[in-house]
């Protein structure tokens, strides 16, 4: 039996996940942590430092704001860490890069089976197309979410932007200049609206036709599902940074 804690435990992706292991006969989660305490069914502590529960992983879905004291705690206890959170920035990431040298780090930014699928066709698409179709990203998530674009729609990109030699940049603010689009970037583009769980289209768009692909996810279960999945997978691993790819095998 795998041990977990979950860090984000009292957020709605903490509770689908406690749900989901609920189900799942080898992994289990005995303690979490979160400033807030909504009568979790296992210990809940406010800070890392508290914990006093022994465990086999860490699963994150929680505030980049937490990562520094989150990192340090995983390679004080050599704990494999699984991190989902989005809206990190450059220097953070560069953190956690760094942190897998020690200890075994999964990270990605979208914890769906599809999704990673997605990313997969985007770059076998990019590869195919080549430079003569312009590439769009919209996403669309629910009016509660707080970062944009999401992490899922720079993970596209990026898969798309590797196929060019990363020599494209990302446009975000298209209205505010007048000048027609050029060759060398791709559009991102964010919705915010009711409860949209998540959606993402790639759009290559050439002389005369159009392909779009997409994905959507009807609920945040898809996610769970996927951390779960990591978690098993990364707690036996060696120190190392791995991610979806590692476990499906589609690179």
């Amino acid at each position: 039996m795998i041990k977990a804690i979950l860090v984000g435990a009292s957020g709605k992706m903490g509770k689908n996940i406690y749900d989901c292991a609920l189900d799942t006969a080898d992994i289990k989660i005995v303690a979490g942590v979160d400033k807030f305490n909504n009568g979790a069914n296992f210990p809940l502590f406010p800070t890392f430092s508290e914990i006093n529960v022994e465990a086999d992983v860490i699963i994150d879905f929680s505030n980049p704001a937490l990562l520094d004291d989150m990192l340090d705690y995983a390679k004080l206890k050599k704990l494999p860490i699984v991190i989902a959170t989005t809206g990190f920035s450059d220097i953070q990431i560069e953190k956690i890069k760094l942190a897998s040298k020690e200890i075994p780090v999964f990270f990605t930014f979208n914890m769906s089976l599809g999704v990673n699928l997605l990313c997969s066709l985007a770059k076998r698409a990019a590869n195919i197309l080549g430079e003569g179709f312009d590439v769009e990203i919209i996403e669309k998530h629910h009016n509660q979410k707080i970062d944009a674009p999401s992490g899922t729609a720079i993970m596209l990109a990026n898969a798309v932007n590797t196929v060019f030699d990363d020599k494209y940049t990302y446009e975000y603010d298209r209205h505010s200049k007048r000048a027609k689009r050029p060759k060398s970037e791709i559009g991102i583009h964010s919705v915010r609206g009711g409860t949209i769980v998540g959606e993402h289209d790639v759009i290559f768009a050439g002389r005369d036709e159009v392909i779009t692909l997409s994905h959507a996810a009807h609920s945040k279960q898809v996610f769970a599902v996927g951390a779960l999945r990591a978690a098993k997978f990364v707690a036996d691993k060696p120190q190392g940074l791995y991610d979806m790819n590692d476990i499906l095998n589609i690179e």
